[in-house]
C-alpha cells in the first residue's frame, strides 16, 4: 500500500513538473510587455490659438500684455505754449529744451554766437577806421594813425582828399554794419522765443488719417445778365480736416 502511495506521489510530481515547463515561457512573453510598458513615452502637448499658432505661456502672456499696457497708459508730452513762451523770454534756448526739441539748440546758440562775433568784428573795424578818419581830418602832425593802413613810403599828401573820402565812407559802413549785428541778434531772439511758442502750440496739431485733399475738375460759369453761360474750366482743390 505504502508504495502505490509513494508511486503515486512521484507521478503527479512527473506531472507537475512537466506541465509547469511549457508555462514558464508563456509567462516571460507575456511579461516582455510589461516591461517595456514601463518606460513611458511623454509628449509635450502646445496649446494652439484658432489660427493654429503656438501660444506663448502663461507668463509670457502676462509680460507681453503688462509692456502693452505700459506702453498704452503712457501720457503723450504735450507742451504748454504759453510756459514754453515764457521759457524762451527769459532765458533763450529755454523754451526749446521745455519742448524736448534739443536739436535746436546748436542752431540758436551758433545765431547768437554768429551776431556777437560779428559785432565784435565790426566794432573794433569802425573804431581804426573812426580815429583814422579823425586823425586824418585834422592838421596835428602827431596824430597819424591813418598811417597803419598803408605802407611805409605812402605818399599822404598826394592822395589826401581821396584818403579822406575812402576812410569816412569805411567808417560809416562799418558803423552801420555793427548795428546790423545788434538788429540781427534780436532777431535770433524773436525768432528762438516765437519757435518755441508754435513748436508747443502744433504739437496739439492732430495729423491723422482724416486729412485728405482732392482734386477735381470743374467748370466756372459767367454771369451774363440774369443767367449763367459757359464759362471756363479748372480743377477744385478740397482740403478736408
Amino acid at each position: 500500500m505504502k508504495k502505490a502511495v509513494v508511486m503515486g506521489v512521484v507521478l503527479l510530481c512527473s506531472a507537475a513538473g512537466l506541465w509547469a515547463q511549457p508555462c514558464i515561457p508563456q509567462a516571460q512573453e507575456t511579461a516582455q510587455p510589461a516591461a517595456a510598458g514601463d518606460t513611458l513615452m511623454v509628449q509635450t502637448v502646445q496649446a494652439t490659438d484658432a489660427s493654429g499658432t503656438p501660444e506663448a505661456p502663461a507668463d509670457d502672456n502676462s509680460r507681453v500684455a503688462q509692456k502693452r499696457r505700459a506702453a498704452v497708459e503712457k501720457p503723450r508730452f504735450m507742451p504748454d505754449p504759453e510756459k514754453a513762451t515764457w521759457l524762451g523770454v527769459v532765458f533763450p534756448g529755454a523754451g526749446q529744451m521745455y519742448n524736448r526739441k534739443y536739436w535746436k539748440l546748436p542752431i540758436v546758440y551758433g545765431g547768437f554766437i554768429g551776431c556777437l562775433y560779428a559785432y565784435n568784428w565790426n566794432s573794433q573795424m569802425y573804431s581804426d577806421y573812426r580815429q583814422a578818419y579823425l586823425d586824418i581830418m585834422d592838421a596835428d602832425p602827431n596824430t597819424d594813425s591813418f598811417k597803419d593802413f598803408f605802407r611805409p613810403g605812402y605818399d599822404f599828401d598826394k592822395n589826401s582828399d581821396y584818403l579822406k573820402n575812402v576812410f569816412k565812407k569805411r567808417k560809416d559802413r562799418y558803423r552801420r554794419w555793427r548795428d546790423l549785428s545788434v538788429f540781427a541778434f534780436i532777431g535770433v531772439y524773436a525768432l528762438s522765443v516765437i519757435d518755441a511758442y508754435v513748436d508747443a502750440q502744433l504739437a496739439n496739431f492732430d495729423i491723422g488719417d482724416d486729412i485728405n485733399v482732392t482734386l477735381t475738375p470743374t467748370s466756372l460759369n459767367t454771369p451774363v445778365g440774369n443767367s449763367f453761360a459757359d464759362g471756363y474750366y479748372g480743377l477744385n482743390l478740397n482740403i478736408n480736416f
